[in-house]
């Protein structure tokens, strides 16, 4: 079999992206139902970045499906500067069930995975933030029961990962997505025709635009992200300048569809992309879309090992039921 691989929002299909939401929710409810790293077999957690909720939930996950973390930070291996990607890839699949990394560049991420015969996962790169996603659609799909033909504004910086990646899998879940940010801080062209394309197999669709309230008219979930992410400090006044119109207050609230719910990837700072009043209000769903990381990469890995052939029968038995 195909070895399988999440690196973008769209390394699944839609029905494939179903599967593993619908499989999240079950394992969700039966945390310890299904251990496919039962031994207990070992994953590469590789950390280029902090994290919090990346690193908890994928050491958490990784335990709960009988696994051993073993988390590697910044200087404590050979990996991009001694040794190539593509030699690191080629030693460490001898040794472990899968390999999660968090990083800058997608061409690591994919350079990775074209040597390694375990599942490469994304835990973040600069261009999407897939898993992240993985756990707000779980997370619409609790509070609104499924996420085809909702509408999602994601307000901001909508030239960074979490943008790209609010775009792709929101269209791959049959999502009306609206993206706005300020002129030069939109969508690449490239993601743009993706999601298009994605969206026209789906019945989702994309709107592009700068003008804050045409995203906001009867959306049913609103997003926000950072306006000043890791390496961009040095810009944050501004940027505070910049992205003013686009904060997520009441008063954005108070166009969006009566029940809208908010998401944010966190960390959140209040008063800046988005108020206090919104994130601790009860519009909020931040603090489920959070745990929802834990049950949603469970379910991914849970679904790779199958998928690419390397559970056991048991594992496969139990996913396979798990998806339907």
């Amino acid at each position: 079999m195909t070895v399988r691989h999440f690196l973008t929002d769209l390394d699944l299909s839609p029905a494939e992206l179903d599967q593993v939401l619908t499989l999240a929710a079950r394992m969700k409810a039966d945390p310890y139902a299904i251990t496919p790293l039962a031994g207990p077999q070992t994953v590469a957690v590789f950390f280029d970045k902090t994290s919090t909720r990346t690193r908890f939930s994928f050491a958490a996950g990784i335990s709960a499906l009988g696994g051993a973390p073993l988390v590697v930070n910044p200087g404590e291996s050979q990996l991009g500067h001694k040794e190539t990607i593509a030699d690191t890839a080629r030693v460490l699949d001898r040794m472990v069930s899968l390999i999660i990394w968090r990083t800058y560049a997608q061409s690591g991420l994919e350079e990775m995975a074209a040597y390694s015969s375990v599942p490469v996962i994304n835990a973040l790169s600069d261009d999407y933030h897939p898993c992240q996603l993985l756990a707000d659609l779980l997370t619409v799909r609790e509070q609104l029961g499924a996420t085809q033909g909702r509408s999602l504004a994601y307000l901001g910086d909508a030239a960074n990962n979490m943008a790209n990646s609010y775009l792709l899998a929101g269209v791959n879940a049959g999502m009306d997505v609206r993206i706005a940010g300020p002129e030069g801080y939109l969508p690449e062209q490239r993601i743009i025709e993706a999601a298009q394309e994605r969206a026209a197999q789906t019945g989702g669709s994309v709107l592009i635009t700068s003008d804050p309230a045409e995203a906001l008219r009867g959306a049913d979930v609103v997003a926000t992200d950072t306006w000043i992410s890791m390496g961009q400090e040095q810009e944050k006044e501004a940027r505070l300048a910049l992205f003013g119109d686009y904060r997520v207050d009441a008063a954005a609230m108070a166009q969006a569809a009566p029940g809208a719910v908010v998401l944010h990837c966190l960390p959140a700072y209040r008063g800046v992309e988005i108020s206090a009043e919104v994130l601790d209000g009860p519009q909020s769903v931040v603090w489920d879309e959070a745990e929802n990381r834990l049950h949603a990469q469970k379910a991914l890995m849970a679904w790779l090992l199958v998928e690419s052939g390397l559970a056991d029968a048991e594992t496969e038995r139990l996913v396979r039921a798990g998806v339907r």
